[in-house]
């Protein structure tokens, strides 16, 4: 038998929500459907921890692991599951209750969660927009959660196929002879009540659009298996739900500019970037165990940059994402410097280009501020960026 390394890659822990046995990880990532219902049942009764290890093969196994063995930060809170009422006035206590659903994780105004909980409980096709890194996967995984309802995921930006993911491929087997196998993405079409999660469609090839056109038309519903010849259309089921989720605005070079009647499609829930406040909350939730102040400089030095990427003289072309600043938190939480952790984490996302006057000279300076005394006056005098050094390396 292989050898297992005796420290996990990933640890997850596991929550119970309705009859399901959720896992999350330290960075609250659902991992549910790596390990399986047993695992995870008895994980949730035994009430310890599950730890991923690679194997001497190469191959990765979850195995039980001990509080003692890895201290975890706080996993992403889980979301109450409920049965959605059918009728008028219990749907309506139902969605403006809803808040106390939200996972405290979550940072989204009371407003925009209701209004996403209101367009799930209608069967409404629902984009969550909102710069990288806001926490729109997430919102979307959380809608699915609290209406505990049938999901599925696909994410569509890491496609290079479309026709094979939503509708499935041609084979020939020299037994069967030539024969088609549908994808999941049929099968989750024609399960009632499901809530199907699009990711990162505004990322995807032209061709997933086309297909998914009918697919999310309300008046049309179905999916055309073979597009050549006009067979086999497939119903959407009754109660489908599609959550997707978009970067939308031209500093999301990878992105496409999406098509007017795709959008026209779908309920629009855009996420808001986090204030300075909910960042620092945020950070705090998810790394109790962090100093409070290191935490808090990490959400001033995301703020400056946001702020700076928006004036009229940026320096900048875009600011910290919150996915960025949990990662960092993340490396201080494992014992590197808060220097240390912008060094691997933050500088590499902007351009070296122009030595001085560069981009990641200007955030270089912003981070080592906080580095030297922890305070961000005087931040942006003129003066002290042009004492910036030629030979600095990142």
């Amino acid at each position: 038998m292989a050898k297992q390394i005796q420290t996990p890659t990933d640890v997850v822990r596991i929550e119970k929500s309705g009859v399901r046995f959720n896992a999350w990880d330290t960075n609250g990532v659902k991992r549910t459907s790596e390990i399986t219902t047993g695992a995870r049942k008895r994980a949730y009764e035994g009430g310890y921890l599950l730890g991923r290890f690679q194997m001497k093969n190469g191959k990765f196994q979850w195995r039980k692991v001990a509080d003692s063995m890895v201290e975890t930060p706080s996993p992403v809170e889980n979301t109450p599951s409920v049965d959605v009422p059918t009728d008028h006035a219990e749907i309506l206590n139902f969605i403006h209750n809803s808040y106390s659903l939200k996972p405290k994780m979550l940072m989204m105004s009371e407003l925009k969660w209701k209004y996403l909980v209101r367009s799930g409980v209608r069967g409404k096709n629902i984009m969550m927009t909102g710069p990288a890194g806001c926490g729109k996967t997430m919102a979307a995984k959380s809608l699915v959660n609290s209406l505990d309802r049938p999901d599925y995921y696909f994410n569509l930006g890491a496609t290079q196929d479309p026709r094979s993911t939503l509708i499935g491929n041609t084979h020939f087997d020299s037994k069967k002879g030539t024969y088609f196998s549908e994808s999941l993405f049929v099968k989750a079409i024609q399960t009632p009540n499901a809530v199907i999660l699009l990711d990162e469609l505004s990322r995807a090839h032209p061709d997933a659009w086309n297909i998914l056109m009918t697919v999310l038309d309300y008046g049309q519903r179905y999916l055309r298996l073979d597009e050549s010849n006009g067979t086999d259309t497939i119903k959407v089921a009754e109660g489908v739900t599609f959550v997707a989720t978009a970067n939308i605005g031209n500093e999301y070079t990878s992105t496409r500019v999406m098509d007017k009647a795709l959008m026209d499609r779908f309920t629009i829930v855009e996420m808001d970037v986090l204030s300075e406040e909910d960042e620092s909350s945020l950070l705090n939730m998810m790394f109790p165990s962090v100093d409070s102040v290191l935490l808090n400089n990490v959400a001033k030095i995301a703020t400056l940059t946001r702020t700076e990427s928006k004036s009229e003289t940026a320096r900048i072309t875009s600011g910290i994402s919150t996915r960025t600043t949990v990662e960092l938190s993340g490396l201080l939480f494992d014992g590197f410097t808060l220097e240390e952790a912008a060094e691997v984490s933050i500088y590499p996302q902007y351009d070296s280009t122009g030595g001085v006057d560069s981009e990641r000279t200007f955030v270089k300076q912003i981070v080592q501020k906080f580095c030297d005394d922890g305070s961000s006056d005087d931040l942006f005098n003129e003066d002290e960026m042009a004492e910036a050094t030629e030979d600095t390396t990142y």
